[in-house]
């Protein structure tokens, strides 16, 4: 029994006991999660949590530390964000361009407007919050544009999935909220790229030198790589599900955009989403790599990543009320940011209230992709553990709130056209 307990200490077994239980519980919370109508990935994110300090260590230390001993979770740390880089190249796959033309000048102001208005509160709010949280000597400057950043957040791929789940896609509500995201998307993590950018400088030399090497990366990216992509993968003109070796050519083009992104000082995530975006335009190709993809990352590898982002996020370090109260402010402000910036851009731009309110409940969902970008602030020590923590807390809660306030938005539509007068002709 002894010998059996040693061997669970190697490198190899504690790794594949971590992938047991993670995926257990991430399956099993999301399943229950969505039973009750919530996007699965909600549960996913609170198994990870779960499985962290916040429950599981606190009620087993001795349980926690055999499973998730600190030594180990490097490794963690390094498969979770191969997971992640490849569902941030799903994401690319994902935009539709035809929705953004169909959409475009709607969708601009919407998404712009929503974006510019959270990202001035968040910057706002940081004014009160870096002295009190922030790490003694750390940049108000990152800090700020980590939070402004944060707050202009839309989960794409959540959204879309919401949609579809309540069978709203083909709607002109849903593919406008779906052009608003991915114009959200795009440019939430082309400003996370110029913070990233900022904060791993040295100097302004530096931070002018990696922002240059930003700008200049992207354009060969949209201007000399997307338009021989489609004759290097073989599918130039043809409507055809990839193959295995056109998924094996993807998948390095992928991890090559990612290392030079990552090489360049920006981050392997902004590479593996840009690649994403420029691949072959076919309708067929892009949902057939997408499907070969996102089962497995979904499934196999994304599941690491909410455990490891779980074990960072510390429920018990906001012990106090008044740690609380901040937190419930950063929601509000969050809330305020987004569902009300895009709520009154959409009316200004002639929708009715109660579609403008649709419309910014769904763009107010943050979910997984707000979650990727609080773990790059915390790798790179702009963001310190309870500011992270309640910016997770934000992260759910705003998620959470997109189906009951849907919900709101049919129940005060179906009311508005039972008390509409009846006309007899």
């Amino acid at each position: 029994m002894n010998i059996l307990l040693e061997n669970f200490h190697s490198p190899l077994a504690r790794l594949l006991l971590q992938f047991i239980v993670i995926i257990l519980a991430t399956r099993l919370v999301g399943s229950l999660f969505a039973r009750f109508g919530q996007p699965a990935v909600i549960g996913e994110i609170t198994a990870g949590i779960l499985l962290g300090p916040s429950l599981f260590g606190w009620l087993s230390p001795a349980g926690a530390h055999f499973i998730f001993p600190k030594e180990s979770l490097g490794i963690l740390q390094l498969i979770s964000q191969i997971g992640v880089c490849v569902f941030m190249f799903v994401v690319g796959l994902e935009l539709d361009p035809a929705h953004l033309r169909q959409k475009a000048r709607l969708a601009v102001v919407v998404s712009n407007v929503g974006i510019i208005v959270p990202f001035i509160l968040g910057v706002s709010v940081s004014v009160l919050l870096h002295p009190v949280f922030a790490a003694t000597g750390s940049s108000f400057l990152t800090f700020a544009l980590f939070m402004g950043t944060a707050m202009s957040i839309t989960a794409f791929p959540v959204l879309v999935r919401i949609l579809k789940d309540r069978g709203m896609a083909k709607t002109p509500l849903g593919s406008l909220a779906i052009a608003c995201a991915a114009v959200d998307d795009a440019s939430a993590w082309a400003m996370l790229a110029v913070v990233v950018a900022i904060a791993r400088a040295t100097g302004l030399a530096a931070t002018a030198f990696n922002l240059g090497l930003i700008v200049v990366f992207i354009a060969i990216m949209l201007l000399v790589v997307r338009p021989r992509l489609p004759r290097w993968f073989g599918v130039d003109g043809l409507e055809t599900t990839p193959g295995r070796n056109v998924v094996a050519a993807a998948l390095i083009f992928m991890t090559m955009s990612a290392l030079l992104t990552e090489v360049m000082g920006i981050h392997a995530l902004f590479g593996a989403f840009l690649a994403g975006v420029i691949m072959p335009p076919t309708k067929v190709f892009r949902e057939g790599l997408t499907l070969q993809l996102e089962n497995f990352s979904g499934v196999f590898l994304l599941p690491l990543f909410f455990a490891f982002s779980g074990l960072r996020t510390q429920l018990g370090l906001l012990n106090d009320l008044t740690s609380w109260l901040v937190c419930a402010g950063i929601i509000a402000v969050a809330m305020l940011g987004k569902l009300g910036g895009s709520m009154l851009a959409a009316r200004f731009m002639g929708m009715s209230w109660n579609e403008s309110f649709s419309l910014g409940a769904l763009m107010n969902t943050r979910g997984l992709v707000e979650l990727i970008a609080l773990n790059i602030g915390y790798d790179l020590g702009i963001l310190p553990p309870r500011i992270f923590t309640m910016m997770v807390i934000m992260a759910l809660v705003t998620t959470f709130m997109a189906g009951p306030l849907l919900n709101l938005a049919s129940g005060r539509k179906r009311t508005s056209a039972s008390s509409e007068p009846i006309v007899v002709a």
